[in-house]
């Protein structure tokens, strides 16, 4: 009665449970890092929820200063789009515009044509250089911020002098228009600027941050103060907030590609990842010197290595490398046989004559046997090894 084993399962295909055990600390990672950006983002997006809206009441929002001109006379009303902001342009109007760098250089010259020579008020938070060189074309914004929040007026505007200090640190501008009033200086710039218009009916206000706008920062300093004084001049006020959905910030006279929608130091960038990519690559190929042989912990049989060369060149499909080794071989060994000098063994002008004199056979086909081109197949590779055996053993028989 014969029984057969049960040989365990050799196949290298991985089960679910390995795929699982292998990548779970991945998934985890993924997942954590999922967690922690949506937590994050859900933080940041509740702080700045309406952010300078005259009708949200949160933190950063702007009704607590659209109630106060309320109960002082003054209209407030929101503009969306740059349509309605050009048409509310006019003599007893305010026009502030929450985020000006949010506008395209279109609409910018669109919104500077409406507001110049109206005779209005336009205030201007916080414009960066993307934008206040168009609507305030007099006026250069420093590419550093301010160090401190809270200013002394230091200037001769009567809205300035009556609120004090106010917290107006932010942007940064220079002007070079001869009538503008220079206020709330931080290391000799101005953060606040009212620049007249050139008929002397209105004037356009260059405010370098927003908080004496929000509500948290109302009651501060004298925050309430100027931003009532800025803003209720005018009868009327429209907030124009900006909007990346607003129909005229779309120019299709002005489509980008996409490499002019990559920031501005994206080729310095690329070399420096270039430059760390070289000098790892060099790190990682250094030498380490010479190799060092180690003997081998157990015996090999010359058999074994022979048979494991031969699966290699098998698998490479190099018989070309195969032959040239038997040959070497075979004529390494003939050459002392014959009397030929060990380094002329390879050379058919010393081999060939000495080997045909020995054998009185023709040299051609021994040339040929010897120094000849690659075998073509895997069968002409052995009847090679074949012949060059019994070569030998002609050569060695007495």
């Amino acid at each position: 009665m014969t029984t057969e084993a049960t040989l365990p399962s050799t196949s290298a295909s991985p089960t679910a449970l390995r795929l699982w055990t292998r990548a779970r600390g991945l998934v985890l990672a993924l997942v954590l890092l999922l967690v922690g950006a949506v937590t994050l983002a859900a933080l940041q997006s509740d702080a700045r929820h309406g952010a300078l809206d005259p009708r949200s009441a949160d933190p950063y929002g702007s009704r607590a200063v659209a109630e106060l001109l309320a109960a002082r006379g003054v209209s407030t009303r929101v503009a969306a789009t740059l349509a309605e902001a050009r048409a509310a342009a006019g003599p007893d109007t305010t026009l502030l515009v929450a985020n000006p760098d949010l506008l395209t250089e279109r609409q910018q010259r669109e919104l500077h044509s409406a507001i110049a020579g109206s005779g209005g008020r336009t205030v201007l938070v916080a414009p960066g250089s993307w934008s206040v060189g168009t609507l305030a074309p007099d006026v250069t914004a420093d590419p550093a911020n301010s160090r401190g929040s809270t200013l002394s007026p230091d200037c001769a505007l009567p809205a300035a002098r009556s609120a004090g200090t106010a917290e107006t640190g932010g942007i940064r501008y220079t002007t070079h228009h001869l009538g503008a009033d220079e206020c709330y200086p931080s290391e000799r710039l101005a953060t606040l600027l009212r620049i007249p218009d050139a008929n002397g009916r209105g004037d356009t206000v260059v405010l370098g941050a927003p908080d004496i706008l929000y509500n948290n920062r109302l009651d501060k300093q004298g925050n309430a103060s100027l931003a009532l004084q800025l803003l209720g001049s005018r009868t009327h006020l429209v907030w124009y907030l900006p909007s990346l959905s607003d129909t005229s910030a779309a120019d299709p006279d002005d489509e980008k590609g996409f490499l002019d929608l990559l920031p501005s130091g994206w080729v310095w960038g690329t070399l420096q990842l270039f430059i760390a990519a070289a000098l790892a690559a060099l790190w990682r190929a250094r030498r380490l010197g010479p190799l060092v042989p180690e003997k081998l912990p157990v015996a090999i049989r010359a058999s074994e290595t022979v048979e494991g060369r031969a699966r290699l060149y098998r698998k490479a499909n190099a018989r070309d490398r195969a032959a040239a080794a038997l040959r070497s071989t075979a004529r390494t060994r003939l050459a002392p046989l014959l009397g030929v000098p060990v380094t002329q063994a390879h050379a058919p002008e010393a081999l060939v004559p000495a080997l045909s004199a020995h054998l009185h056979g023709d040299g051609q086909s021994l040339h040929s046997l010897l120094f000849g081109p690659p075998p073509g197949d895997d069968a002409a590779l052995i009847a090679l090894a074949d012949q060059l055996d019994a070569l030998e053993r002609e050569v060695r028989r007495p």
